[in-house]
């Protein structure tokens, strides 16, 4: 159907408004809380992050492939030497076609077995930051992520929360749940993320992006598996 010419009106009209009205751009580089997303008044120092960070590198095999992906954990099952796929990966949800019909991807992880930190991380910061947070909430599954440059993870979601601690970042690093995206800056700050929402976390910069990343239990995750 041929547009009227009101529509036509209507339309200019709103362009012209849009065009006006300047985007911001000198806050993109800033935290900005949202549903899912908030700040923890719990902070670490960065300088002790980084330096953790770079004998976690030279000592313990963490890859950070500019054009991949890389993951260290720092907490394990007690006693349990040999670390599985499922240890560093695990259950979630997604959404993979034009059907937008919910699909499960591998298998069940009880966060609430990795109590007790790997070993060798014994007296590096890396422990300061494990008792912290024990101090306050049940923490699973704690590792340390790499993401490459120009880089995004699936549109996914997962069992439980997440708690995020940029240790390296940069402006193009961004974090998405549901709807709303901002940038969590790399200065010791601790963040909630509810990624038990749709969510994804992409790398549009030009150096890598590297989180500590800890699971927060949930007690009643178990049933919620098929849950759509």
């Amino acid at each position: 159907m041929a547009d009227t010419q009101q529509q036509i009106k209507n339309d200019q009209k709103m362009m012209e408004h849009w065009l006006a009205d300047h985007p911001a751009t000198d806050s993109v580089a800033g935290f900005v809380a949202g549903p899912g997303i908030q700040k923890l008044q719990l902070t670490f120092d960065i300088d002790k992050l980084r330096d953790a960070l770079t004998t976690a590198i030279a000592e313990n095999g963490l890859q950070l492939d500019e054009s991949g992906f890389g993951a260290l954990s720092l907490t394990r099952r007690p006693g349990a030497e040999v670390e599985t796929a499922n240890d560093l990966s695990g259950l979630f949800f997604t959404r993979v076609d034009d059907s937008y019909q919910e699909v499960q991807r591998e298998d069940w992880v009880d966060e609430f077995n990795y109590s007790e930190l790997v070993p060798r991380f014994s007296g590096t910061y890396f422990e300061h930051v494990h008792l912290e947070l024990t101090k306050r909430f049940d923490i699973g599954r704690m590792r340390v992520l790499s993401k490459g440059l120009y880089n995004c993870n699936s549109w996914h979601r997962d069992p439980e929360p997440r708690l995020h601690i940029p240790i390296i970042s940069n402006p193009g690093s961004l974090f998405i749940v549901n709807h709303h995206v901002t940038h969590l800056p790399a200065d010791g700050s601790v963040y909630f993320t509810d990624t038990r929402g749709y969510h994804t976390a992409l790398n549009g910069g030009e150096s890598p992006r590297v989180h500590i990343v800890a699971a927060l239990p949930q007690a009643n995750a178990p049933q919620q598996l098929n849950r759509p």
